[in-house]
């Protein structure tokens, strides 16, 4: 059995005023995200040149001492900004294995100073390498600021295909924790590989809507090359159906030139299941000493947004299926606590903190 076909979509018939090239774009949203949770973008303004010169300077920063790339580790900010380590991060259903990667965070956009006082480890300040590593943040934020764009006219896009006005997912996203993220999914051993260790645990992610660039590997001398073998790469779970009631693993085939724009769990709730966040992991390479370099953006809703199912789709089903509506920036809190970037304090932000008030005027009271 062959593959499904994953649907592609036109940035160009998106924006154009062509009702059929805009119907076109709205079949494939349709299809692409609510049965993979995924869609492959064309006509979008991502420097696919620029990408291997972006991953050489950060393969140029990860080959730095643990000492100076620690200068860059922001664990009270919930490794949202600067390097995170090997070995931090873990999906929520990977039975304990953290993703064998280590990473660095930036935000492209405009941090919202309201926003930041209100959640101040969702939005902390950029952090960049010292000394510099030359074309790192230049590209950084470049490569964020295109796969943004293309997030905000696919939103518009995808509302559209649900028969919702334009700017239904696009004013909610207005000052939020936008955040770009590079990715090293470190080289294994015979033995790692053999007892089948994963770059990345399959997980959905909690935001919006993420785009992927597309990544590279590197051999073990340290030089970019082909992938080894057909083992490695993105895989993603479809939709559970009768037929499959544990959906089918496809592997992510992305064509030439294309990005990936995979559902997040905000979106999946905001539809109510019509839009499905994806299940995906990544698969490491059969061959030792292999290592790859990816990028993700990561779109979310702003923080004050309440996460339930909009109108059109609120009925008891998925009132039942995703109650109780809770603020963006809650869930946030809540899912980094779960894969292990911020600690369980954090929770404590989520409930009344000034229970020990009334402790204080009694033990005033009794001296």
């Amino acid at each position: 059995m062959s593959d499904p076909v994953i649907p592609v979509v036109d940035l160009a018939d998106v924006a154009s005023s062509d009702p059929a090239a805009r119907e076109r774009a709205s079949a494939a949203l349709r299809e692409a995200f609510g049965t993979y949770g995924l869609v492959y973008v064309t006509g979008h303004k991502v420097d696919r040149a620029g990408l291997r010169p972006f991953y050489d300077a950060f393969r140029s920063f990860v080959a730095r001492s643990e000492a100076e790339k620690t200068q860059c580790l922001r664990a009270s900010d919930w490794y949202q900004r600067g390097w995170t380590p090997a070995n931090t991060e873990k999906a929520v259903a990977a039975g304990g294995q953290p993703d064998f990667k280590e990473c660095f965070f930036a935000a492209p956009c405009p941090r919202d100073e309201e926003n930041a006082t209100l959640y101040p480890e969702l939005y902390p300040e950029n952090v960049w390498p010292e000394p510099a590593v030359p074309g790192f943040k230049d590209g950084y934020l470049a490569l964020g600021s295109a796969l943004h764009e293309a997030g905000v006219q696919l939103l518009a896009a995808a509302a559209r295909a649900l028969g919702l006005d334009d700017e239904a997912f696009t004013r909610r996203i207005a000052g939020g924790a936008h955040v770009t993220r590079v990715l090293d999914y470190l080289p294994l051993n015979a033995e790692q590989i053999a007892a089948g260790v994963l770059w990345g645990e399959e997980h959905t992610d909690f935001n919006l809507l993420t785009l992927l660039p597309g990544g590279q590997f590197y051999n073990p001398d340290g030089e970019p090359a082909s992938r080894p073998d057909d083992r490695s790469g993105l895989y993603l779970r479809t939709r559970a159906t009768a037929e499959h009631p544990r959906g089918v693993r496809v592997r992510g085939s992305v064509p030439e030139g294309c990005l990936v724009a995979q559902v997040g769990q905000q979106l999946e709730i905001l539809t109510g299941g019509r839009f499905l966040a994806t299940p995906h992991e990544i698969t490491a390479c059969g061959v030792p000493g292999w290592s790859r370099l990816s990028s993700a953006h990561f779109v979310h809703l702003a923080p004050n947004e309440v996460l339930f199912p909009l109108e059109p789709f609120r009925h008891a089903a998925t009132i039942t299926a995703y109650a109780p509506p809770v603020l963006a920036g809650t869930y946030d809190i809540k899912t980094l606590v779960d894969i292990g970037l911020a600690p369980r304090t954090a929770l404590d932000k989520l409930g009344y903190r000034h229970y020990d008030r009334l402790d204080s005027f009694k033990a005033a009271e009794r001296r």
